[in-house]
């Protein structure tokens, strides 16, 4: 199951090459839009290439790099922005003092057409899903809008700047990139049709309904082995300790001295336990502000658990309490001791099935 919980699979949104964005605008915006009311459709070439990337918190991720739209004479011109002026708008970006504002890094001519590219640092807020963390995959997008977006302007991406762009090419990312916990996964563009419940002042807004907006896509996967070092295996190092000391739990005098059992001795072995595992929960916690309980968190959730039933067995089984008394005092408590490993795991287990 955490095998299956830690696999990708391909968005069905992807798109590939120029041919499958012209088709996706044919179908739901060409068609859709009166071009002798808002005009006739405006294409502008955008690629995107990403130097650095960090996440702040579990909200926020600071991108760097390159994005370069290219702009034809007799098509172009009026939108063509300046020496100045920038092409292309990040409408989730953030303000924050490691952000500048996008600078013209490049103006190259190729015959009739201007390729010009922006250097930029941005800050992006998203909500990101962990609910299954340690075992989750995160899809930081870019949303790019054309800077004049008060017209009937349609970024596409620029395909042919990149070597491949197949469905499971990461493309548009230094290979050299520092992820720390994360590793690449995919990259791909794709649409996503926004409407918004205003028009912005502008009269006879083109996008205000079902406007397709451009995505650059870059899927991260998370490392497993470090948050198994730091959460998991400490978990199972005090169930392990919890297990121990719910065996030296006996009636017979000889076994609990040389075994140094008592009640009390007990209860504070598991208050130890308690507070190691909740410092570890607090910290894992301190992670996911906001956030609802992921699926590490039940882990937690079931040492508590684990913690108080041994706790309460063990006292009943010292008092010799009538309350379950067959159960606890059969065989020197040999029934809650067997079951302990089973009824743990399959916890585990059926916690693990609900959340994939």
């Amino acid at each position: 199951m955490w095998s299956q919980m830690n696999q990708y699979y391909i968005e069905p949104s992807q798109l590939t090459d120029e041919e499958s964005a012209n088709t996706y605008l044919q179908e739901h915006w060409e068609s859709q839009v009166d071009a002798t009311k808002n005009g006739p459709m405006i294409k502008i070439k955008t690629g995107l290439f990403i130097q650095s990337l960090k996440f702040f918190n579990s909200t926020e991720v600071n991108l760097s790099g390159y994005i370069w739209q290219t702009y034809k004479d007799g098509v172009h011109d009026n939108i063509k922005p300046g020496p100045s002026d920038v092409g292309f708008i990040l409408p989730e970006q953030v303000n924050s003092g490691s952000d500048i504002q996008p600078r013209e890094a490049y103006r190259i001519r190729n015959g009739d057409e201007e390729v010009i590219g922006w250097y930029f640092e941005a800050t992006l807020r998203q909500p990101f899903d962990y609910s299954k963390y340690p075992f989750d995959h995160k899809t930081v997008w870019v949303r790019i809008w054309p800077e004049s977006f008060s017209q009937n302007v349609v970024l596409v991406p620029d395909f042919n700047a990149y070597k491949s762009t197949g469905p499971s090419d990461t493309f548009g990312i230094a290979e050299s990139i520092v992820l720390g916990t994360w590793e690449r996964q995919n990259t791909f563009f794709d649409y996503k049709l926004s409407s918004y419940d205003t028009n912005f002042g502008i009269a006879n807004y083109t996008g205000q309904t079902d406007f397709p907006e451009l995505y650059y896509n870059f899927v991260v996967k998370r490392k497993f082995e470090n948050a198994f070092i730091i959460y998991l295996l400490p978990l199972f190092l005090v169930s392990a300790l919890l297990f121990a000391a719910l065996l030296t739990v006996s009636s017979n005098d000889e076994l609990s001295n040389r075994f140094g059992f008592n009640t009390s001795g007990f209860i504070g072995a598991s208050s130890a336990l308690f507070f190691v595992v909740m410092l570890a929960h607090i910290q894992l916690r301190e992670q996911f502000g906001g956030e609802g309980i992921v699926y590490i968190e039940y882990f937690y959730i079931i040492m508590y658990g684990l913690l108080v039933t041994a706790t309460a067995n063990t006292y009943l089984f010292s008092i010799r309490s009538n309350i379950w008394g067959n159960i606890i005092s059969y065989n020197d408590n040999i029934i809650p001791k067997v079951a302990y490993w089973p009824f743990v795991l399959s916890t585990l287990i059926a916690v693990t099935w609900y959340v994939m």
